[in-house]
């Protein structure tokens, strides 16, 4: 069990985006990442400069062998794990009346359920090591668009989880949420000046301003006094109101 004094965590979704920022802020600052995925092309070129200090895990987060699996291979690389972020998540945006339960079901698995089964495989661990969980929602649990029921159900439910968890684990275990706004993660190149003016803070938010935060979080030397808390990184957007002109 090599290098057990780096602390290690698990980041889901970790192939691209914020997921990936996640990841890549936490292996800058000295951590050890289990980065669990799909299948995905460039997964492991992502991370292959790394590789020493990563484990890659591809499977569906839906699937509860997943997690178990994961907690797995990054206890028997690197020893112990120090911290659980739930990031994964999947958009359905379809007309209610077009919605259907398999439809629901698997934005539900994929972005609540996969949480809950992470939280679960990961709980020993993390209790020894005096940890932290932080789950990504989104604004969308507080706000909506049109045919977002099933993404919009999933994120709410992700920050009651958040504060559920917390209190399930305390004292051993802090857990916490991040609810981003608009990241652009990809094609942030034909963002238009309009999308940044419309933001309080000036511009459209990148994926190193949520990795930012769940690394704070992560921190219990800086956040050590912080659990069951919802944190919105969203420019400003959810505080701004709107009125047609």
């Amino acid at each position: 069990m090599a290098r057990a004094a780096r602390s290690t965590a698990i980041v889901t979704g970790g192939a691209r985006g914020i997921g990936r920022a996640i990841s890549q802020q936490l292996l800058t600052s000295g951590w050890n990442v289990g980065v669990v995925n799909t299948p995905d092309p460039g997964f492991a070129r992502t991370y292959a400069r790394q590789a020493r200090n990563v484990a890659l895990i591809e499977g569906d987060v839906a699937d509860p062998a997943t997690a178990s699996r994961a907690v797995n291979a990054v206890l028997k690389k690197f020893g112990r794990l120090d911290a659980l972020v739930c990031n994964a998540g999947i958009q359905r945006r379809v007309p209610l009346r077009a919605l259907t339960l398999e439809q629901w079901r698997r934005v539900i698995d994929v972005n609540l359920t996969a949480a809950v089964m992470f939280a679960r495989a990961a709980e020993r661990p993390l209790r020894k090591a005096k940890g932290a969980i932080v789950n990504i929602a989104s604004t969308r649990a507080l706000m909506s668009e049109p045919g977002t029921e099933a993404y919009s159900a999933s994120k709410g439910g992700l920050v009651a989880l958040t504060h559920a968890l917390a209190m399930s684990l305390a004292p051993d275990v802090r857990v916490n949420c991040v609810s981003p706004g608009w990241i652009a993660t990809r094609n942030s190149n034909k963002l238009r000046k309009v999308d940044h003016k419309q933001q309080p803070v000036g511009r459209v938010g990148k994926p190193e301003d949520v990795a930012e935060m769940v690394a704070w979080l992560l921190d219990a030397k800086r956040a050590g006094y912080v659990t069951g808390a919802n944190f919105l990184v969203d420019g400003g957007m959810t505080r701004k109101m709107v009125y047609e002109k």
